[in-house]
């Protein structure tokens, strides 16, 4: 081939080239463009033809299936391979999928779990293993090792834990572990059940305020080696007193030799370790940080509650007022033992036993009433019910409103009457259909005269409206006054407000009667 020819050919790849690349360039700038100038309606359709296409791709495949992890990690440990080879295969799974496998062992296969894993990766496991069922497999190993875990935990669990354990085990455990974990653990301790510093850890990285960047760095990692929760940094002055805190994130773009106060936020929310749970709860889920901190009365520094923690508190907090909501004085499980599901139930249920022996001399005291016109007494039920149903709901509204701390008096002001307005307006409705379809009923199917029939379901549907417009009251009183008195709310249970409401419905069906039907209309007999 001549060099004239070579000469062309490279001519026209290379022209070949540039308009290729001219027109991808070009193909890249009107998509660029297009994607630029897309209307509303066009990105409309767009979006609606996506979901179209991924409706019918979820109608035409089946859903991936989840790994049964459980069965994989249970083969495992029950498998013949070396110690080495079942460590590193068990550190690629989740600690809590590791717990939840716990239970489903032997003694045995559980004990070879304890000789293969690391110190580390069984304390991380504890730590998303109930408090009941760690100090049963603390009880399977060497008390040597049950307290070396035990001092790797987070001092909040490692008391829960230590508070399952037989008192002679648990002296024991508390002597082998070192001085640091012990004192931790005792500061957990002092404080009571319902306050926050019960709930707090020591796991926080804490840095003193005359600091600069390169050196709070260095700080941070000479402590992260001990506390791993390093996403946010508590700034303390020299006497230990909190200051504010730091964002990891801002200390890693800050200039090495900056002072700390440019990226201290001195506004960082805070609680006292002696607060009560519920006082502190609303502030606790008003901010979305990683950890809070703790202080004491003289503003140091004691440890943080961390969102686990927050969440772990709002979810005993509603299993109680689920709990009192139903008439119990705590929560139960399915393997709890009948003595202490009695010890939870029977008091309440004593309380509203007296309630009912109130509310039946309170019937018997309307038996005249009822020797006159017995047919009141098939609808009783109807009024009796309804008024509970409606105060149920009045006391789950309150109850939930009132969790606002700052609710005003002109705002429970406004909560009672708007319960009553509802109750009111249900009632209205709920009685208007009661005339009309008693009044067929008691005519059709009791062979009584038109009159006779629509008078005693006006006195029906009257009586029902009454009831429903007091009992929309006591529902969302009574709530109101026990969190004057500063008693938890929801002990105003269902099962209470319902038997105050039987007597108030009792007492408004048969005075009703008693005045309508009786004595002004005289359909006695």
């Amino acid at each position: 081939m001549d060099e004239n020819t070579k000469n062309n050919l490279s001519s026209t790849e290379s022209d070949s080239a540039e308009v290729s690349t001219s027109s991808g360039e070009k193909t890249a700038h009107d998509a660029q463009s297009s994607a630029e100038n897309i209307t509303n309606s066009e990105l409309n359709d767009i979006l609606d033809q996506n979901q179209d296409d991924s409706d019918d791709e979820n109608d035409d495949e089946e859903l991936a299936q989840k790994p049964d992890y459980e069965k994989e990690i249970i083969d495992i440990i029950r498998g013949n391979a070396s110690p080495k080879y079942m460590r590193d295969r068990l550190d690629d799974y989740h600690e809590n999928d590791i717990a939840e496998v716990l239970s489903k062992l032997t003694v045995d296969e559980r004990k070879k779990l304890y000789r293969v894993l690391t110190r580390d990766k069984l304390s991380e496991i504890f730590e998303y293993t109930d408090e009941d069922d760690a100090s049963v497999y603390l009880n399977e190993m060497d008390l040597r090792k049950a307290a070396a875990i035990i001092s790797s935990l987070d001092s909040d669990t490692a008391v829960d834990i230590l508070r399952e354990i037989d008192r002679n085990k648990r002296t024991v455990i508390i002597d082998l572990m070192d001085a640091e974990s012990r004192n931790d653990i005792a500061l957990i301790a002092s404080f009571d059940d319902d306050e926050i510093g019960s709930k707090m850890t020591t796991n926080f990285i804490s840095i003193r305020e005359n600091l600069t960047v390169k050196e709070a760095m260095t700080e941070l990692v000479d402590q992260a080696a001990k506390n791993d929760n390093i996403s946010m940094l508590f700034v303390v002055d020299d006497m230990g007193t909190f200051y504010g805190a730091i964002d990891l994130k801002d200390l890693i773009i800050a200039r090495r030799d900056d002072s700390l106060e440019d990226i201290i936020i001195t506004s960082f929310p805070y609680v006292y370790g002696q607060e009560s749970i519920d006082d502190c709860i609303e502030k606790l889920k008003d901010y979305s940080e990683d950890s809070i901190p703790v202080l004491d009365n003289n503003n140091r520094m004691l440890g943080v509650i961390t969102s686990q923690s927050i969440i772990e508190v709002v979810d005993d907090e509603m299993g109680e007022d689920y709990a009192r909501l139903a008439g119990l004085t705590a929560e139960e499980d399915l393997t709890e033992p009948l003595k202490d599901s009695l010890k939870k139930r029977l008091p309440w249920l004593l309380i509203l036993l007296g309630l009912a022996l109130i509310v039946s001399s309170v019937v018997g005291a309307f038996e005249s009433v009822v020797s006159q016109l017995t047919l009141i007494m098939a609808f009783q039920s109807l009024i009796l019910d309804m008024a509970g149903n409606v105060g149920t709901q009045s006391l789950a509204v309150t109850i939930r409103v009132l969790m606002d701390e700052s609710l005003t008096f002109k705002n429970k002001v406004e909560l009672v009457f708007k319960e009553m307005r509802v109750g009111l307006c249900n009632g209205l409705l709920l009685g208007v259909l009661s005339f009309i379809a008693i009044g067929l009923y008691i005519h059709f199917f009791k062979d009584k005269t038109l009159m006779f029939s629509y008078a005693v379901s006006g006195c029906i549907g009257l009586s029902l409206m009454l009831a429903m417009l007091i009992s929309s009251a006591v529902g969302t009183l009574i709530p109101l006054f026990f969190k004057k008195i500063n008693v938890d709310p929801a002990v105003a249970s269902g099962p209470l407000i319902t038997t105050v409401n039987d007597l108030v419905a009792v007492v408004t069906y048969y005075g009703t009667s008693w005045i309508l039907l009786i004595n002004i209309l005289h359909l006695a007999g």
